[in-house]
């Protein structure tokens, strides 16, 4: 695999998760869990199980012949199996004879996914809950820091930077809780046999089947789901989530960084986002990461989604397309992850650049509280054509509009010169945004208590 990337776009302990070795040892520990399931209720002498789990162990393989052996097999299990095999039958013929006893390639492999999955979730959970930490703190820092509010890239009313930022933190907590939700539907067994019957277990599977589950700490579902994939893909889905969540923070914060902007910076490091021919350049690096990782996961979660229509009780290519597709999903989103810690936390924040922006149209983004109170004067149409000429005025004039309006009798004769300079004063017209920011807060806050 090209490795080249791997440390700008995949968290390195999610890359050990998601390596040959940690799904081959996945695989291994379904395997070694097997044998102590069917010694449990007597299938196979507990003698055995002692030499099959240390058999079990992925450093005992040679990852690139399975990887050969692989493109004739079809499947990881089938060779794994052999080998296992015959590593038993060297040293214990015994063993050999027990070992994968009633199951199916597809029940190795999917149960040792969702035991990666569940590593995985651990990574991604104390990731998120890390972010929602830092994003909170940075909420409450800049909940009365006033900046322009952008709709169709233009500027609107005033927000603050402390709203914006309860905004990224609400889409993390709200992920936070979807996987806490998935996760009883996902952390289960796959354990059908052949066809999904465990007919090759007779009246032994079901007990068999539960100890399984209890040795691998998983939930024993209630059937197989060998062609059913809606576990994974609601997984998959959740990832997505967060990759486009993520990825709007990245956006935002990489339109902030834009020259014509300059209000909210990654946090600088040496050699961090420079350029190979402009000395003054300063990238967004870090948010580079978000917007790729969102722009790629979509396109990986389309395969998931047309995978699920599989064929009767094991299928054809479309299991197949799943195989390096989800994990590729969760390695970029760790990814992704690790550098919005980064971002979050050295936010870099010019404030006054900000109030300066803020006045860039001359008090034209505060002409909608101006209007609001003039129209419970005068009415409301008649305040919103004052407010427009008055508007026009101030562009063509190329002056503020508080001069304009202090120059305009009919806006005179109802607003006090205190009034007016309070109107056209951002810091007045922040409405919820600090509301905003608290109830972000505590919902994050319920989430970590």
């Amino acid at each position: 695999m090209n490795q080249l990337f791997d440390a700008y776009f995949t968290a390195r302990d999610m890359r050990e998760v998601f390596c040959d070795h940690g799904r081959i040892q996945a695989m291994l520990d379904f395997e070694a869990a097997l044998a102590r399931a069917e010694a449990r209720v007597g299938l196979i002498p507990h003698s055995v199980v002692v030499p099959i789990e240390a058999a079990c162990r992925a450093e005992h393989y040679d990852f690139v012949a399975l990887g050969d052996a692989i493109a004739t097999a079809g499947n990881s299990a089938i060779p794994l199996v052999k080998a296992l095999g015959k590593r038993l039958a060297a040293t214990d013929a015994d063993a050999e004879r027990y070992v994968h006893l009633g199951a199916t390639s597809q029940d190795v492999m999917d149960t040792g996914l969702v035991l990666q999955i569940r590593q995985a979730l651990v990574l991604i959970e104390q990731d998120l809950a890390q972010l929602g930490e830092i994003l909170a703190t940075q909420a409450l820092r800049y909940v009365a820091t006033p900046l322009a509010g952008r709709t169709w890239l233009q500027h609107a009313t005033p927000v603050t930077l402390g709203m914006k930022i309860a905004g990224w933190l609400g889409a993390v907590t709200r992920s936070r809780q979807r996987l806490q939700q998935l996760k009883p539907r996902l952390l289960v067994l796959q354990f059908g046999g052949a066809s999904g019957t465990l007919a090759a277990l007779g009246d032994r599977a079901m007990p068999i089947a539960e100890a399984l589950a209890e040795e691998l700490q998983l939930t024993l579902p209630d059937q197989p789901w060998h062609t059913q994939r809606d576990r994974l893909v609601e997984f998959g889905a959740v990832l997505g989530l967060i990759a486009g969540s993520l990825g709007k923070l990245g956006r935002d914060i990489s339109l902030l960084m834009q020259t014509e902007a300059g209000e909210v910076f990654e946090p600088s490091a040496p050699g961090k986002g420079g350029s190979s021919t402009m000395p003054h350049k300063r990238n967004p690096v870090g948010a580079a990461v978000l917007i790729g990782a969102a722009t790629r996961v979509p396109g990986l979660l389309s395969t998931l989604f047309s995978a699920m229509p599989q064929e009767h009780e094991r299928s054809l290519g479309l299991w197949h397309a799943e195989w390096e597709t989800l994990p590729e999903i969760c390695c970029l989103v760790s990814g992704a992850l690790q550098q919005a810690l980064l971002v979050a936390d050295g936010l870099e924040v010019d404030a006054e650049r900000m109030s300066r922006n803020l006045d860039l149209t001359r008090g034209l983004v505060l002409a909608e509280a101006v209007s609001i109170v003039l129209a419970q004067r005068v009415g409301r149409d008649t305040a919103h054509h004052l407010l427009e000429q008055c508007c026009k005025r101030a562009v063509a004039e190329q002056r503020h509009l508080r001069a304009v309006l202090g120059d305009e009798p009919e806006v005179t004769a109802e607003l006090s010169v205190a009034e007016l300079d309070q109107l056209l004063d951002p810091a007045h017209y922040l409405g919820q945004a600090h509301t905003w920011v608290e109830r972000a807060v505590a919902e994050h806050s319920a989430m970590t208590a």
